[in-house]
This record gives structure tokens, sequence and C-alpha cells, in this order.
């Protein structure tokens, strides 16, 4: 393996073949600012765009593997028969008042990866070199597989997506 300019290479080429293809917004939490003594609910604040490829996402410059997902809504009282379904709509509450519109879709919770560890045969995150090979794991049970090959899969589903996808 040629070490981060091939990897950096397969990067360049999925985004040159995603082009045309929207990208989705990325956000992060924003420090509640306190205004005349009170502090302001929590926020979720736009901080780029990036495709959504798998387990990655690809901005112009960087890759990052996923978080979560989110839709961003209105916040409405409402009865809630599990915390998680409550945290779930605190969090999409929190991406409309950040200023994502109603309904988007919103990833948060991401992270950076570094491709250059991989030169150094290092992991990054779901990006590992497995026989010489740079590779990703599409869950942390899941098994590898050549990046080369996920990424074209990838673009081309994200290129041509099957009906009513």
């Amino acid at each position: 393996m040629d070490g981060v300019s091939e990897v950096e290479e397969l990067f360049a080429r999925a985004r040159a073949e995603l082009a045309a293809v929207p990208t989705e917004p990325i956000g992060e939490w924003a420090a509640p600012r306190r205004i005349l003594g009170l502090t302001r609910a929590p926020r979720i604040v736009p901080v780029g765009d990036a495709w959504h490829v798998g387990v990655l996402l690809l901005t112009d410059d960087a890759v990052f593997a996923t978080g979560d997902i989110v839709r961003a809504r209105e916040e409405e009282r409402r009865g809630f028969t599990a915390e998680s379904q409550r945290e779930r709509a605190a969090t999409a509450a929190a991406a409309f008042r950040g200023g994502f519109p109603e309904g988007a879709a919103v990833h948060i919770g991401w992270t950076r990866l570094d491709a250059s560890a991989l030169d150094r045969g290092e992991a990054s995150g779901p990006l590992a070199v497995r026989d010489g090979v740079a590779s990703v794991r599409w869950s942390t049970a899941g098994a590898y597989q050549p990046l080369a090959d996920y990424l074209r899969d990838r673009v081309a589903l994200l290129r041509s997506p099957p009906p009513r996808a």
C-alpha cells in the first residue's frame, strides 16, 4: 500500500464522483449562553455539510466517522413511554433551535478520522490496514472490507439509489 497518498486518492475520487449528489448537514452541540442571568436551551449548530457514505462522512477536505443522525423538529410537549424517546426529542428540538429546517437530517457526534494513521499502520475509527490494504469496518462487530470496494459500492448507491429508496 502506498500509504496516505493511496487513501487520499480514494477519497478524492469518491468526492469527484459525488459532486452532483446532495450533501447532508453536520452539526455539533453549542454551549448554552447566559442572557440576563438565564441560561438558554442547548442547541445544535451547523458546522458544514458532508456526503453520508455508509459509516463515513466525506467533506471537501476531511473524513469523519458517523455518529448519530437526528431529524430537526420543533419542540412539542408530549408524553413519552421511555426516557430514550424524551432524549431523542430533546436532541431533535436542539437541532431545530440551532437553525436547521424542520425535517432536516442532521449528523451529530461524528469523529474526525486521521487518514495518515493508515500510513503508520494504525487504525483510525473504522479505518485500518489489513494485510497491506486500506480497509473499513462497517460496524463494530463486522468484518473489514477493502476501502476501495466499499467506496465504489456506496458511491454507486448514492449516485443511483434503488427505486423508492
